[in-house]
């Protein structure tokens, strides 16, 4: 049996694909089930796929395919099958590349290249990648505000890919996150038992930190840039 919220879930999904075709946001669920957080939505969506009401469609960020509708379900059209979530504007299109074997990195927030502000998480927030930009190893994918790192091509409104690790050479350009709260994207020192945090624009002055005051959480692997 379904509880309340799962059902209103989803005979929104299926009112939203029968409507447009594809499938809503996370935001979209999250805001028309008045719902404060996105882990709210996950975790009906897990509870829906679970009891085989809906299914995640493989290698696509979001996607959500409407398998079967419980007894007394609100009536309304049938979703198309297939259906999916078309890519957002932060997802990639490569004309070189099809995007069937598309890896998503979760994107999980907004990274100051400049002052470092608050790490914003975006729990269900996807992006689909070539895996021609990844290597070994786990990484996600950050937003950038500011512009600190500009004279290392790295502008405001960028998508950095982020490799996790918890050590790096020192010159890196590194994630840091600042006394458990604020992160950063910096090229990182250690001189003289300290912790120097370095901009790539003369208009900021480097930080500099007690070690046990910066944790490094990735290290920059490559950028993604969109032009409107």
């Amino acid at each position: 049996m379904l509880t309340k919220k799962q059902r209103d879930l989803l005979v929104f999904i299926r009112d939203r694909v029968a409507d447009g075709g594809v499938s809503p946001s996370f935001d979209e669920m999250k805001e028309a089930l008045d719902l404060k957080s996105k882990s709210g939505i996950h975790r009906l969506i897990t509870g829906l796929e679970e009891r085989g009401y809906v299914q995640r469609l493989p290698n696509r960020a979001r996607a959500l395919e409407v398998i079967k509708f419980p007894e007394g379900l609100p009536e309304g059209s049938n979703p198309r099958p297939n259906a999916s979530v078309k890519p957002s504007a932060k997802q990639i299109t490569d004309p070189f590349y099809k995007g069937t074997n598309a890896v998503s990195l979760p994107l999980v927030g907004k990274i100051a290249a400049g002052t470092p502000i608050e790490a914003i998480q975006n729990e269900g927030d996807f992006m689909d990648i070539p895996p021609s930009l990844l290597g070994a190893g786990e990484y996600y994918a950050l937003m950038v505000e500011g512009d600190s790192m500009i004279n290392a091509g790295i502008h405001d409104g960028d998508t950095v890919i982020i490799r996790k690790v918890n050590s790096v050479r020192d010159g890196a350009i590194v994630v840091a996150l600042i006394d458990g709260q604020e992160a950063t994207l910096k090229r990182i020192y250690r001189r003289d038992g300290k912790v120097v945090l370095e901009a790539e624009n003369d208009l900021y002055k480097p930080r500099i930190l007690t070690p046990e005051r910066v944790q490094i959480q990735g290290e920059l692997s490559s950028l993604i840039r969109t032009y409107h």
